[in-house]
């Protein structure tokens, strides 16, 4: 096909027809596409958009270039959550075991990194030998017998968006609203889900920074999902400060740990049982005007009696990644150089960015800025302050994990360029509303 026609007729705001979606998809995700040609039409995209027809067209090319899990036997609901991205969100890592541990089939297939964001995948390689490469096959023997499995995207699912993912992160488009909502749709469509819960982030960190752009993404994704019979929920949640106190894959996954010991910090335990319930709910767990509250109740006894915990275990021994990093989390990778990092002034802290610290991270080691980049698991940042907290001269602000004392001195430069004294907005709340 004429790929060069497509281009054209998209940067000059024409629409793309759906067969023309799937022939370009299906060849694209083969390789006979060269990623020049694609890149040229997702900047198009970014600028020009995508109508709805497209976006539901292109969603359904991706899904159709591989193949998909069927998990229809299983008596059990299936259902996953799906985050937009945001600096220390590390949700994902508490609700699978922990929803998989009160009976709801979660097949969760996650990304890594992308722009600013931390990625799922790159957080669970950090746990040594963990392995996120499982086949479809692999994963629903997975499923059948523990209720979760942690799985990446590989060639069998949605290989047109697997190959588009990782160049729209190269190329600055990530911010579209059709090309997110077709990215994360085809995949989690292809899990054979029963419903589907996906944390919108609102605020200066997230993709769609203004409330009215991540309403669109998520009525845009709702959609999608009703058009392929998927009951889909959203749930906008605050990317105003990073979530929790952990930034950076290994010291994230520790953080996740700690949470399911019954230890997390207050606002990333909010944020998990606020998704977990919505899980719950969806999955016809909980039902009725106490769903809220039952729900939460479950969660945290699964926490107390140490089931949730349990279930993490399970699910890293079965990915053949070291499950004595539960007990011992010396085991997890440790950065070299750890610099604290102390308020020079007096003051009220207005703003910790979570752009400034995802670049941080990224400046450190602990991301990507090329597609082909390898992420280094052990940098990253503590945070010990938030929006709100007032500080004297000499108080720790965080502690920076790095490789080398190069990587510290990026690390504190990108930190001291985050954080910002007097006064400043008011704080989002964690749960900015919900869609559904």
């Amino acid at each position: 096909m004429m790929v060069r026609t497509l281009i054209e007729r998209k940067r000059n705001g024409g629409d793309i027809a759906p067969l023309e979606w799937r022939e370009l998809m299906a060849q694209y995700g083969a390789g006979a596409v060269p990623d020049y040609q694609m890149a040229a039409l997702a900047m198009a995209i970014y600028f020009r958009g995508l109508t709805r027809e497209e976006t539901g067209a292109l969603t359904e090319a991706m899904l159709r270039s591989g193949d998909r899990l069927d998990l229809s036997h299983l008596d059990r609901p299936r259902v996953d959550k799906h985050s937009t991205g945001g600096v220390g969100d590390k949700t994902s890592l508490l609700l699978a075991p922990l929803i998989s541990a009160l009976g709801v089939a979660v097949p969760m297939m996650s990304g890594r990194g992308l722009g600013h964001t931390g990625g799922t995948l790159d957080k669970l390689e950090s746990i040594p030998g963990f392995r996120t490469g499982l086949t479809l096959a692999e994963a629903t023997r997975q499923i059948e017998r523990l209720g979760c499995a942690m799985l990446g995207q590989t060639a069998e699912v949605a290989p047109a968006d697997r190959r588009l993912y990782a160049l729209r992160d190269a190329t600055a488009t990530v911010e579209s609203i059709p090309l997110i909502a077709a990215s994360i749709m085809s995949k989690k469509l292809a899990e054979g889900l029963t419903g589907l819960v996906l944390d919108v982030k609102v605020g200066s960190g997230a993709f769609m920074p203004e409330l009215s752009k991540a309403q669109e993404l998520a009525r845009t994704m709702i959609a999608l999902g009703a058009d392929h019979g998927c009951p889909t929920v959203a749930v906008l949640t605050a990317m105003d400060r990073p979530l929790g106190r952990a930034c950076g894959n290994a010291l994230e996954v520790r953080e996740s740990i700690l949470g399911l010991r019954g230890e997390g910090p207050d606002d990333l335990m909010e944020v998990t049982f606020a998704l977990g319930a919505d899980m719950l709910r969806v999955a016809g767990v909980v039902q009725g005007v106490n769903a809220e509250a039952d729900a939460r109740t479950m969660m945290q006894q699964a926490i107390d009696n140490g089931t949730a915990l349990t279930q993490l275990r399970r699910i890293i021994e079965a990915q053949s990644g070291n499950a004595r990093v539960i007990d011992d989390m010396s085991l997890l990778p440790a950065a070299p150089v750890v610099r604290e990092v102390k308020a020079t002034e007096a003051g009220t802290i207005a703003e910790v960015a979570p752009r400034a610290i995802g670049h941080g991270i990224i400046a450190m080691g602990g991301g990507r800025t090329k597609v082909e980049d390898t992420v280094d698991p052990a940098v990253g940042y503590e945070l010990l302050v938030a929006p709100g907290a007032r500080v004297d001269a000499g108080d720790v602000l965080a502690l920076v994990h790095a490789r080398d004392k190069e990587g510290a001195a990026r690390g504190e430069e990108a930190l001291r360029g985050a954080i910002r004294y007097g006064e400043g907005p008011e704080a989002l709340p964690l749960v900015v509303g919900r869609i559904g």
